[in-house]
């Protein structure tokens, strides 16, 4: 059967998808404790100065520093100890000229202190006085107030993604809960009479299910709720049925294979079915995943997959994954794992398509190689052998054995 496909370029047609998704987000209130990559949907500022008060970063001494000018091991300055600064109360010390108060990491400064010696840059002489061998500056040894993030300042923009250190940094300020976008909800179906639930032994002729789970794995790396709908045989009105709950149930519907053009093709019917305007892009200029569906029904995002492990996966990466960020209103995606490596191997390609290929890395010579590993779409572990891929590009006749790469790892 001839091919009817009018292909798009991947960029080109995600931007279509986009542009026809609603933009309203759907918002929920959660501990900031249990935030870790989840979206801002608000902008959060400083209600108070981190520190809020000047305090040490060494163990030793609070002191005027001019009172330690021109101080060395062969002409130390002398000073008068007047106290201990207590740790989490504020400091009912006064320093004068020639006076210091021991001063531990974390301890309030006290007032007339400008900097803190560090104890190994002292020598005690009695209870009461000791020798300063080095002179420090002012400010030295301190934090002052609202160094670290002043009152007022702008921590976190809307489409943030929260990471173990923001949450520290909120906690640090106080602020215990946040508001975040609500994980999109992702409906799976895997259809074929040939296919199986992995629990099961195929008989002749059978595959065990591979997609739902791969694809629910980039689902929840993404930020999503994969909701797997399990196995839909190849019959029109029972994938309809199917597809009908789980875009009921979800905010996006994942149908893998069946994305062909033949006989058997019922993926794009079946999503042409679920509301308007359907079905908008039906194959992109991408090698593996050529016949990919895309579409929007009735505000949600649609997507017909390859049945093939690979082209579903790489199909996955491509357009699922960014249209679960931008229902979470991510701003800036997460930077991607990426090194550069040698091309072990030429690969060849086709201007007009980009092309996603496996690579193994491979330390030699102190160098690292990227080898190819190449096998049919339909060829799972050609996945689990590899540690990522490389785009040839669009307008690219291929990359050259010895050219550096740019590899993305899975």
């Amino acid at each position: 059967m001839p091919e009817m496909f009018q292909v798009l370029p991947p960029a080109n047609a995600l931007k279509l998808i986009c542009d026809h998704l609603p933009s309203n987000i759907r918002v929920e209130e959660l501990a900031t404790a249990e935030s870790l990559d989840r979206v801002l949907t608000e902008r959060l500022t400083a209600a108070t100065a981190l520190p809020s008060f000047p305090r040490s970063t060494m163990d030793g001494y609070a002191v005027r520093a001019a009172d330690t000018f021109g101080a060395s091991e062969s002409l130390p300055a002398y000073l008068s100890v007047i106290g201990e600064v207590a740790m989490g109360q504020a400091s009912q010390l006064s320093i004068d000229t020639a006076q210091a108060a021991v001063a531990y990491t974390g301890a309030m400064i006290p007032s007339g202190a400008d900097a803190v010696v560090m104890i190994e840059r002292t020598q005690k002489l009695d209870d009461t006085n000791i020798e300063v061998l080095r002179a420090v500056a002012p400010g030295e040894n301190i934090i002052n107030i609202g160094e670290d993030v002043k009152e007022g300042a702008e921590l976190f923009d809307a489409g943030h993604i929260l990471r173990p250190q923001d949450i520290g940094g909120l906690m640090a300020l106080g602020i215990t809960r946040v508001r975040v976008a609500a994980k999109p909800r992702v409906a799976i179906i895997s259809t074929g009479d040939e296919v199986i639930s992995p629990e099961s032994t195929p008989g002749p002729g059978q595959i065990r299910d591979v997609n739902t789970y791969t694809v629910a794995g980039l689902v929840a790396r993404a930020g999503g709720i994969p909701l797997p709908q399990g196995i839909v045989r190849d019959d029109y009105e029972t994938l309809v049925s199917a597809a009908r709950a789980g875009i009921d149930a979800a905010d996006v519907l994942v149908i893998s294979a069946g994305s062909s053009v033949s006989t058997r093709d019922l993926s794009a019917d079946v999503l042409n079915s679920l509301g308007q305007p359907g079905v908008m892009v039906h194959g992109v200029s991408v090698k593996p995943g050529k016949p990919t569906i895309l579409g929007v029904c009735n505000g949600k995002p649609v997507v017909g997959l390859p049945g093939n492990p690979v082209s579903a996966m790489v199909v996955a990466g491509l357009f699922l994954v960014p249209l679960i960020r931008k229902m979470q209103g991510v701003v800036r995606a997460p930077a991607s794992q990426r090194v550069t490596a040698k091309l072990s191997h030429n690969i060849s390609s086709v201007p007009g398509r980009e092309d996603y290929v496996q690579v193994r890395l491979v330390e030699r010579d102190d160098q690292f190689w990227a080898e190819p590993v190449f096998g049919k779409s339909n060829l799972i572990y050609s996945l689990v052998k590899s540690d990522g891929m490389i785009c040839v590009p669009l307008d690219s006749s291929g990359v050259h054995k010895g050219e550096l790469v740019e590899i993305e790892l899975f």
